[in-house]
Protein backbone atom coordinates (compact mmCIF):
# COMPACT_ATOMS: atom_id res chain seq x y z
CA UNK A 1 0.00 0.00 0.00
CA UNK A 2 1.13 3.51 -0.67
CA UNK A 3 2.24 5.84 2.21
CA UNK A 4 0.55 9.02 1.19
CA UNK A 5 1.56 11.98 3.46
CA UNK A 6 -0.39 14.41 2.60
CA UNK A 7 -1.89 16.97 -0.85
CA UNK A 8 0.99 18.40 -1.81
CA UNK A 9 -0.80 20.75 -4.68
CA UNK A 10 -3.72 21.34 -6.90
CA UNK A 11 -3.41 22.31 -9.92
CA UNK A 12 -5.41 25.11 -11.96
CA UNK A 13 -6.10 26.23 -15.52
CA UNK A 14 -6.87 29.28 -16.01
CA UNK A 15 -8.45 31.70 -19.52
CA UNK A 16 -7.52 35.17 -17.76
CA UNK A 17 -3.75 34.72 -16.24
CA UNK A 18 -3.73 38.44 -14.62
CA UNK A 19 -6.88 38.01 -13.36
CA UNK A 20 -6.97 34.98 -11.70
CA UNK A 21 -2.99 35.64 -10.08
CA UNK A 22 -4.51 38.74 -8.73
CA UNK A 23 -7.64 36.74 -7.68
CA UNK A 24 -5.49 33.93 -5.70
CA UNK A 25 -2.56 36.27 -4.42
CA UNK A 26 -4.50 39.49 -3.58
CA UNK A 27 -8.13 38.26 -2.79
CA UNK A 28 -7.28 34.70 -1.33
CA UNK A 29 -4.00 35.85 -0.09
CA UNK A 30 -2.25 32.91 -0.91
CA UNK A 31 2.37 33.18 -1.28
CA UNK A 32 3.99 33.55 -4.46
CA UNK A 33 6.62 30.66 -4.53
CA UNK A 34 7.45 31.28 -7.85
CA UNK A 35 6.38 32.36 -11.48
CA UNK A 36 7.55 31.22 -14.37
CA UNK A 37 6.57 32.20 -17.86
CA UNK A 38 7.15 28.71 -20.63
CA UNK A 39 7.62 30.48 -23.92
CA UNK A 40 7.41 27.14 -25.75
CA UNK A 41 3.85 26.81 -24.32
CA UNK A 42 2.90 30.08 -24.20
CA UNK A 43 1.65 29.73 -20.90
CA UNK A 44 2.40 30.52 -17.51
CA UNK A 45 2.97 28.75 -14.11
CA UNK A 46 2.44 30.26 -11.33
CA UNK A 47 3.43 28.29 -7.89
CA UNK A 48 1.49 29.43 -4.87
CA UNK A 49 1.60 28.36 -0.95
CA UNK A 50 -0.71 27.88 1.68
CA UNK A 51 0.58 28.45 5.72
CA UNK A 52 0.63 24.94 5.86
CA UNK A 53 2.60 24.13 2.95
CA UNK A 54 0.62 23.12 0.61
CA UNK A 55 0.61 24.76 -2.79
CA UNK A 56 -1.67 25.79 -6.15
CA UNK A 57 -0.10 25.97 -9.20
CA UNK A 58 -1.91 27.92 -11.46
CA UNK A 59 -1.38 27.64 -14.77
CA UNK A 60 -2.34 29.59 -18.63
CA UNK A 61 -3.21 27.74 -21.91
CA UNK A 62 -4.07 29.32 -25.12
CA UNK A 63 -7.29 27.96 -26.15
CA UNK A 64 -8.28 25.47 -22.70
CA UNK A 65 -11.88 24.10 -23.03
CA UNK A 66 -14.20 25.94 -20.61
CA UNK A 67 -14.57 23.34 -17.22
CA UNK A 68 -18.26 21.42 -17.38
CA UNK A 69 -19.25 22.16 -13.69
CA UNK A 70 -23.11 22.64 -13.38
CA UNK A 71 -25.23 20.12 -13.38
CA UNK A 72 -21.81 18.73 -11.48
CA UNK A 73 -19.70 17.38 -13.78
CA UNK A 74 -17.29 13.98 -13.31
CA UNK A 75 -13.91 15.00 -11.65
CA UNK A 76 -12.93 17.29 -9.26
CA UNK A 77 -15.73 18.79 -7.55
CA UNK A 78 -14.19 21.87 -5.42
CA UNK A 79 -11.08 22.95 -4.09
CA UNK A 80 -11.65 23.40 -0.09
CA UNK A 81 -9.48 25.78 2.02
CA UNK A 82 -9.77 25.42 6.09
CA UNK A 83 -10.22 28.94 7.64
CA UNK A 84 -10.71 29.80 11.05
CA UNK A 85 -13.84 32.17 10.85
CA UNK A 86 -15.94 31.58 7.82
CA UNK A 87 -18.44 34.11 8.22
CA UNK A 88 -15.57 37.00 8.65
CA UNK A 89 -14.05 35.26 5.77
CA UNK A 90 -17.44 35.45 3.45
CA UNK A 91 -17.41 39.24 4.60
CA UNK A 92 -14.38 39.83 2.87
CA UNK A 93 -14.78 38.14 -0.12
CA UNK A 94 -18.33 40.08 -0.49
CA UNK A 95 -16.73 43.44 -0.02
CA UNK A 96 -14.22 42.53 -2.64
CA UNK A 97 -17.26 42.35 -4.77
CA UNK A 98 -17.11 37.88 -4.74
CA UNK A 99 -20.41 36.39 -4.59
CA UNK A 100 -20.68 33.92 -2.10
CA UNK A 101 -23.29 31.39 -1.48
CA UNK A 102 -25.14 31.08 1.97
CA UNK A 103 -23.30 29.87 4.64
CA UNK A 104 -24.14 26.08 5.61
CA UNK A 105 -23.97 23.51 8.21
CA UNK A 106 -22.06 20.19 7.18
CA UNK A 107 -24.68 17.62 8.74
CA UNK A 108 -21.54 15.32 10.11
CA UNK A 109 -19.29 17.75 11.35
CA UNK A 110 -21.36 20.21 12.09
CA UNK A 111 -18.79 22.79 10.81
CA UNK A 112 -19.52 25.75 8.63
CA UNK A 113 -18.57 25.87 4.88
CA UNK A 114 -19.19 28.50 2.13
CA UNK A 115 -18.78 28.27 -1.41
CA UNK A 116 -17.88 30.49 -4.11
CA UNK A 117 -16.21 30.55 -7.32
CA UNK A 118 -12.77 31.72 -9.00
CA UNK A 119 -13.11 34.20 -11.78
CA UNK A 120 -13.35 31.00 -14.15
CA UNK A 121 -16.27 29.72 -12.35
CA UNK A 122 -14.02 27.11 -10.80
CA UNK A 123 -15.87 26.31 -7.19
CA UNK A 124 -14.11 26.72 -3.93
CA UNK A 125 -14.89 26.31 -0.73
CA UNK A 126 -14.44 27.84 2.99
CA UNK A 127 -15.02 25.18 5.45
CA UNK A 128 -14.38 26.21 9.29
CA UNK A 129 -11.60 24.33 11.22
CA UNK A 130 -12.57 22.91 14.58
CA UNK A 131 -12.83 25.17 17.41
CA UNK A 132 -10.21 24.41 20.52
CA UNK A 133 -13.16 22.48 22.39
CA UNK A 134 -13.89 20.44 19.51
Amino acid sequence: MLNLCRIHHAAIICSDYPQSKHFYTQVLGLKVLAEHYRAERQSYKLDLQLPDGAQVELFSFIGAPPRPSYPEACGLRHLAFEVEDVSSCRDELEQQGIAVEPIRIDPYTHRRFVFFADPDGLPLELYEAPTQSS
